[in-house]
C-alpha cells in the first residue's frame, strides 16, 4: 500500500505544472451547463473533459524518457499501475464533486429547480462515463505510449457526444420512469457502482500484464 501511495504522489508531481489547465477544463462544462440548463449534460461534458488529461502522465513519461526510472525503482509494476489508475480515480472524483456542487448553484441562480433525483442522475452519469472512458484509455497508453495512443484520447469526446445525442432523444418523463421501474435510486446507483468496479478490475489486470510483457 505504501508503494502504491508513493507512486500516485509521483504521478501528482508530474501533473502539478499541469493543475491550472486542468481546473480550467472544470470551468467550460460550467459554461455548458447553463447554456444547456442541464446539470446531466453539465457533469457529462466535465467527465469527458477530465477524462482526457487522463494522457498527461503517459505524455509526460514519454517525453522526458522516464521509463528507465520507473524500471530501477523498488516498485513493483503492479504497484505503478495501481497508483496511477488511484491517481486517475482521485481526479475523477474530486472533479465530480466540484461539478456536483457549483453547476447546481449556477443553474439554480438562473432561475433553473435542481432537485434530488437530478443531482442523483448527474453523479451516476457522470462516474459511469468517467470510468467507461478511463479503463479503455489506460490499457491503450500503457500498449502504444502517449504518442501512438493518441487515439485513446479521443475516447471521451465520442462518448460524451453519444451520450449528448441519446440525453436530447429521451424526454424527461421516460428517464424518471427508468428510475421507477428500477424502483430505486440508491439500488439503481449499487448497480453503477459494482459495474463500475468490476471494469476497473479488468482494465487494472490488462494495464499490468501490459507492463510486465514490455522492457522498461
Amino acid at each position: 500500500m505504501s508503494n502504491i501511495l508513493k507512486s500516485t504522489k509521483l504521478d501528482i508531481a508530474l501533473v502539478k505544472p499541469y493543475f491550472k489547465t486542468i481546473c480550467f477544463t472544470l470551468l467550460l462544462p460550467i459554461v455548458f451547463a447553463a447554456i444547456n440548463r442541464s446539470l446531466l449534460t453539465g457533469v457529462s461534458f466535465a467527465m469527458c473533459f477530465i477524462a482526457m488529461t487522463t494522457g498527461y502522465t503517459f505524455s509526460i513519461t514519454e517525453k522526458n524518457s522516464m521509463d528507465r526510472l520507473f524500471g530501477i525503482l523498488p516498485v513493483r509494476k503492479s504497484e505503478l499501475v495501481i497508483g496511477r489508475y488511484v491517481f486517475v480515480l482521485a481526479m475523477g472524483l474530486l472533479s465530480l464533486i466540484i461539478s456536483l456542487i457549483v453547476q447546481p448553484l449556477v443553474l439554480k441562480v438562473l432561475g433553473e429547480t435542481v432537485g434530488v433525483f437530478d443531482i442523483v442522475t448527474a453523479a451516476i452519469a457522470g462516474v459511469f462515463l468517467f470510468a467507461l472512458y478511463t479503463v479503455f484509455q489506460i490499457p491503450g497508453y500503457y500498449k502504444y505510449g502517449s504518442i501512438k495512443g493518441r487515439v485513446f484520447m479521443y475516447i471521451p469526446v465520442a462518448g460524451f457526444l453519444i451520450t449528448l445525442l441519446l440525453i436530447t432523444k429521451i424526454p424527461d418523463g421516460e428517464s424518471k420512469l427508468l428510475f421507477t421501474v428500477i424502483n430505486s435510486p440508491v439500488l439503481l446507483m449499487l448497480l453503477a457502482v459494482i459495474f463500475v468496479i468490476v471494469m476497473y478490475v479488468v482494465s487494472i489486470l490488462v494495464s499490468i500484464k501490459i507492463l510486465k510483457n514490455k522492457e522498461m
